[in-house]
């Protein structure tokens, strides 16, 4: 069959799929970016993104123009596509268990729009086991579909780099279906591993999971040394001076998001939930709002204070808010402090929060939340908690 389109990207407009879509049309591959979301695809199809992500507005708007990129709420584009590519979220339900059925779903939705002789690339982050399973729905559907898991590597805010310039794991049902990715990604990628589906849908949980733990490892430890009354940055900073096997010791800091707490998870259900360190690592990190309230309640009457929270993003930079500990930490002060506001200023989508300068002249204490940039030349004239050390006093609490 002959296609109308290169690509079409399932979940399109999100923040996997969209950042990819530009890039692949941005080497000339025609791409349609199919999405639910209504709003999301009217605020592309406007040429505004969805999210930040530097660098892709103007990037965006061109290939608009061009008709290299378009995003619909039309099932139908998926049929005229060569490449399909499922970029859908795959979150945790509320005990923290793994949901494999969301991909399955997924595709059965599309099974009429499906079409023989099209390759099918799962980037999602996936349960193991679940391009297996996926390949037998394919099989009971009756479609002659190339199936392969290529799970996206990119840290939000460097996708329109990291896409270009990070290996690509790409792993195939069959050697024909790897043959077909390989060729796609190389539109992008310079380096392509390649590793059987169980290796890499392995391999793109360990990596998230390698991460958490690490951050749970210096959290951990700027808890022991905070508890001696030693600031552990300048613990940290001594250790790593010049010597290279402490060179990615990281800084104690909110390890959240949408991804390191959900891998980690996931690799737990997968193991039978037998994963103390995984597990372990996710009391450390998610108990670090809590430690520090804890804390600061030894030498303040949070009772009588305004307290400011500066950054609600989960990370530096960034406006998602999905799984931020900063909300954490503003649910567990409600229960404390006279007061709380919060300020970020990137999120849009939290009509409860405050305007910097405002936080700043009304609270009696501000902790960082997120360690956006912007705060870097800012001399509070009250006492921080940061954790992050961006203004350089320490990190003791």
């Amino acid at each position: 069959m002959a296609f109308s389109r290169d690509v079409a990207i399932i979940g399109g407009c999100g923040r996997v799929g969209l950042p990819l879509g530009i890039a692949l049309a941005d080497r000339n591959l025609t791409v349609s970016l199919y999405d639910t979301a209504a709003a999301a695809v009217s605020r592309v199809s406007r040429g505004e993104m969805p999210f930040k992500e530097p660098g892709a507005p103007e990037i965006l708007k061109r290939l608009l123009g061009d008709g290299w990129l378009r995003a619909t709420t039309s099932a139908e584009v998926v049929a005229q596509a060569e490449n399909l590519i499922l970029a859908v979220g795959t979150p945790l339900d509320e005990h923290l268990n793994p949901e494999p059925k969301k991909v399955l779903q997924a595709i059965e939705e599309l099974a009429p729009h499906l079409v023989d002789g099209q390759l099918l690339v799962l980037r999602s982050t996936i349960y193991p086991g679940v391009t297996s399973l996926v390949e037998g729905l394919i099989r009971r559907l009756g479609r002659q579909i190339d199936l392969c898991f290529c799970p996206e590597r990119i840290a939000e805010g460097h996708a329109l780099t990291e896409l270009y310039e990070l290996p690509q794991i790409v792993s195939g049902c069959t050697s024909e279906a790897t043959e077909r990715a390989d060729k796609l990604f190389r539109n992008l990628a310079r380096r392509i591993v390649h590793l059987s589906v169980e290796e890499a849908e392995l391999a793109k949980l360990f990596v998230n999971t390698w991460r958490y733990i690490k951050f749970a490892t210096a959290n951990q430890l700027y808890m022991i040394a905070n508890d001696f009354g030693v600031d552990f940055e300048r613990v940290r900073a001594a250790l790593m001076d010049e010597y290279p096997r402490a060179a990615d010791m990281p800084g104690p800091g909110l390890a959240a998001g949408p991804c390191l707490l959900k891998d980690t998870m996931q690799l737990a259900a997968f193991n039978n939930n037998n994963f103390a360190l995984g597990q372990a690592s996710m009391m450390i990190n998610e108990g670090l709002p809590l430690y520090l309230i804890s804390r600061l309640e030894r030498c303040h009457d949070l009772s009588s204070m305004c307290v400011g929270i500066l950054g609600m993003a989960f990370k530096a930079g960034s406006d998602d808010i999905r799984s931020s500990l900063s909300y954490k930490l503003k649910r567990i002060l409600k229960l404390k402090a006279r007061e709380v506001l919060c300020t970020d200023p990137f999120v849009t989508v939290d009509p409860e929060l405050t305007p910097l300068d405002e936080v700043l002249h009304r609270a009696d204490l501000l902790i960082v939340g997120a360690p956006h940039g912007v705060y870097r030349d800012i001399r509070p004239l009250v006492p921080v908690v940061d954790l992050w050390n961006i203004f350089g006093n320490g990190v003791v609490v």
